[in-house]
């Protein structure tokens, strides 16, 4: 497993940063309209992969929210019960579409903070895993809060080669059974600002307001 630690001055210099939230949301269905998922859309070179995103506590390692990005025929990122939002993130009742670089690296942005830290886990998949695992969270709904763990670990343990996944609540115990199929690869994430994503989703939606000339 390997480190990645990332200020938030490196991120607003280097690519876009962040707001930060390690918790479930409330249920709140959202339904963007087609145009903009079509526009949003967007397919990753990479092989048909599960990423598992796992929100822990810095100071005991409790696992606090879960994300999963499943790149498929296009990718899409399941953040059930989950705050992730900002302009350019196109949302159907938490499947959030267009998961470019910059977006996937906001995402990771906007959870990271001094209190906590990111398990990414990345899991290569037959292309068939991959577009079962897109058809189930599009078909899923909004999730209800606290639930992010057990929507998706209902979900992997009906993907084949994830049938021993069983349904847990917390998030820590999803990423440990996660890791056991073959070929995982793991990285912890961190970021050192400060424990307010108000701060963190001002700096993501600054690069959307127009600059004054001085």
């Amino acid at each position: 497993m390997t480190q990645a630690q990332v200020s938030r001055r490196f991120l607003l210099l280097g690519a876009p940063a962040v707001l930060a939230t390690a918790s479930c949301g409330g249920p709140e269905p959202v339904w963007a309209p087609q145009n903009q998922v079509d526009r949003a859309r967007y397919q990753h070179p990479g092989p048909p992969m599960l990423t598992l995103f796992t929100m822990k506590n810095r100071s005991n390692g409790n696992g606090a929210h879960t994300g999963l990005m499943v790149n498929a025929d296009e990718r899409v990122l399941f953040d059930p019960a989950g705050t992730f939002a900002g302009t350019g993130i196109i949302e159907r009742n938490d499947v959030i579409f267009g998961i470019t670089p910059r977006i996937e690296q906001y995402y990771m942005s906007y959870h990271a903070r001094e209190t906590y830290y990111i398990t990414r886990q990345d899991a290569v998949v037959p292309p068939e895993v991959a577009a079962q695992a897109k058809a189930l969270v599009l078909s899923n709904g909004a999730v209800a809060k606290t639930q992010c763990s057990r929507a998706t670990s209902a979900i992997l343990q009906q993907l084949p080669g994830f049938g021993y996944i069983k349904s847990v609540l917390f998030p820590d115990r999803l990423e440990t059974q996660f890791a056991r199929y073959p070929g995982v690869v793991s990285r912890d994430y961190y970021e050192d600002d400060a424990d307010d994503k108000s701060i963190a989703r001002a700096a993501w939606e600054r690069q959307f307001t127009p600059q004054t000339p001085r």
